[in-house]
């Protein structure tokens, strides 16, 4: 298992060249971007080729591929990314229910079917939202994924805990549909208050060792992707997390 980093971790600690350099001699083989690194993608593959990474999944805003197509393209080939995720949906745009998710669906699967014959496959980042249960009980996460069957999922696994899902038996049910995961950890409660309780992969209260064990037996997800929402330390959290990560 080759370990990526989600660059949202590192904003607050740039210059990206040194987030990169600091990637690479930690041995992250892999970055995956988001919104902040596609203003200047020259200057994004230049530190990528300098530090031997590669960005084969990044996160792209719903209206940025529906609205920007071409731009959405140029940049993934630029930096070589083969696989975007959309990465979420602001509370006030959020369906209420079913039907209204179904539509949410629909909008994805169009934004799939127009990256496709660009040889760019296209799925969803879930939070927690998509698990909380809608007034009609639709789940949004069932429905996005039964609704646009050829959509793939990166299951952030730490946001289905936070949703009230059980981890084990959504990897179960869809694990056809995962190619990626976002691998982070949630601190004790009470604890690590100023990184909105997240914690360094590994250090906090997930059972990464059980989770992985799914993963790898029951998808074929292949990209593993540390991520911290918040952290105080992005060195502190790159380091413990990949170490954690590969002992694992």
């Amino acid at each position: 298992m080759s370990a990526s980093f989600q660059l949202y971790s590192a904003r607050n600690f740039t210059p990206w060249d040194d987030v990169f350099a600091t990637l690479s001699d930690l041995g992250y083989t892999g970055v995956e971007g988001y919104g902040a690194l596609y203003d200047d993608t020259a200057k994004v593959r230049a530190a990528m080729d300098a530090t031997g990474l590669s960005m084969p999944t990044a996160h792209v805003g719903i209206a940025d591929a529906e609205n920007d197509l071409d731009g959405v393209v140029a940049t993934a080939k630029a930096l070589g990314i083969k696989t975007i995720f959309g990465p979420h949906v602001a509370a006030e745009d959020r369906p209420s229910d079913r039907a209204g998710w179904e539509a949410f669906a629909a909008r994805l699967s169009a934004i799939q079917a127009a990256l496709a014959p660009h040889g760019i496959s296209y799925g969803w980042h879930n939070h927690d939202f998509e698990f909380v249960a809608c007034d009609d009980g639709a789940i949004p996460m069932e429905v996005i994924l039964d609704s646009a069957p050829e959509l793939q999922w990166e299951a952030d696994i730490a946001w289905i805990v936070r949703g009230g899902g059980d981890p084990i038996a959504w990897i179960t049910k869809y694990a056809d549909r995962i190619s990626a995961i976002h691998v982070k950890d949630i601190a004790p409660a009470g604890e690590n208050a100023d990184e909105d309780g997240w914690a360094d992969v590994g250090e906090g209260t997930m059972d990464w060792s059980g989770i992985l064990n799914a993963v790898r037996s029951k998808t074929s997800a292949s990209h593993f992707v540390m991520e911290h929402d918040n952290p105080s330390d992005m060195k502190r959290f790159a380091t413990r997390s990949i170490n954690n990560f590969k002992a694992l």
